[in-house]
């Protein structure tokens, strides 16, 4: 937009000067000069604008009244890449230089550098334009990277937060079973040793309840400290266990899970999974093994492939893949087997199953 408006303000400066000085004011001129500037604004081709620019300095010899359009052909070449190229068209006003008057030739050369300052001046806008656009881009492309980076160390901390919570319900639980469960277990041998060696039935009716309550207390710590331990298992730990202990071939897991399963469906993972690895080593001359597991808004999907071939196919493996599908089909989940190009199973479970199984 600035190259057309500097262009028509050294048209109509050289209209100006046209119009004076052209007694028959021819209109032809004005059409051409227009056509040609038109034409080297639009195509950016080097050879293009060489050859307009001789066509007319010849056309400026032959007809001396395009002299006084040369500030807008000159608007072109100022920042040519052929440096100076734009001084040939000062060559028809050097040859008709007598037969103009002193003050035409000298508007025209200050045309011409009008027109130098008009395109330095946009060159310079543009590439001021350009340089903010990029700093901009720079600045907006920083900021989402920033916020990637932070959104990732929030993940990391909460992960971390998790995994802390779920090691100090494993101590919590661990403690428990070793002091106060096994204090208990001793209370309860005792009060047994005692009511072997007690003789007074009313003595040994208490003992008894005694006894009664102590073995209510052992099972009710006995099932707190089972449901911590449920809780406390980290499905993506267990599973990052499972891949960094197998050592047959090179795996790759990629985990995509964001909620906190039931803990009957992370048994069944961590089940399907181990079941699936053995059954690799046992059976397969695999050399790489994909293992998937992705949350999807519905469904949870596992999917576990190799590139190998059954070159062992016994029985067991058969009772392994049995296996398999019976812990999916408690989840009312699908599964199926692909052997084309390697070995493939692909198991979805649907969520609202997995939390019903519960």
């Amino acid at each position: 937009m600035n190259v057309i408006i500097d262009k028509l303000v050294i048209f109509s400066l050289c209209v100006v000067l046209y119009i004076p000085n052209n007694s028959s004011l021819l209109i032809v001129p004005i059409l051409i000069v227009i056509i040609i500037s038109g034409l080297m604004s639009y195509f950016e081709n080097q050879q293009f604008k060489i050859a307009a620019l001789a066509v007319f300095i010849m056309l400026s010899f032959i007809y001396p009244v395009y002299i006084f359009f040369v500030p807008l052909i000159c608007y072109d070449f100022v920042v040519f890449k052929i440096k100076w190229l734009w001084a040939i068209l000062l060559v028809p006003v050097a040859v008709n230089f007598l037969q103009n008057s002193f003050l035409i030739n000298g508007l025209i050369i200050c045309g011409t550098g009008f027109a130098f300052l008009l395109k330095y001046r946009t060159v310079f806008i543009k590439n001021l334009k350009g340089k903010t656009i990029l700093l901009r881009d720079d600045s907006k492309e920083l900021s989402i990277m920033l916020e990637v980076k932070n959104k990732e160390l929030m993940e990391k901390q909460d992960y971390e937060i998790n995994i802390a919570t779920l090691n100090e319900r494993n101590r919590i639980a661990r403690d428990i079973h070793d002091n106060v469960g096994h204090m208990l277990s001793s209370s309860i041998l005792q009060i047994g040793a005692m009511l072997a060696t007690v003789s007074d039935e009313k003595t040994k009716e208490n003992l008894r309840l005694i006894n009664s309550t102590l073995s209510k207390a052992m099972d009710s710590i006995r099932q707190s400290v089972h449901n911590l331990h449920e809780q406390s298992i980290d499905l993506k730990n267990e599973i990052n266990t499972l891949v960094n202990d197998f050592a047959f071939c090179h795996i790759e897991l990629q985990y995509d899970i964001q909620s906190n399963p039931d803990k009957n469906l992370k048994y069944c993972f961590i089940a399907v999974i181990k079941e699936a690895l053995s059954n690799i080593i046992k059976h397969s001359n695999a050399t790489n093994v994909n293992l998937t597991l992705r949350e999807h808004p519905a469904l949870y999907q596992l999917i576990i492939q190799d590139n190998g071939n059954r070159v062992n196919n016994i029985d067991n493996e058969g009772i392994g893949l049995k296996n398999i599908e019976d812990r999916v089909c408690a989840f009312k989940g699908n599964f199926n087997i692909n052997r084309s190009g390697g070995f493939k199973i692909f198991i979805s479970i649907p969520k609202n199953n997995a939390e019903r199984k519960n």
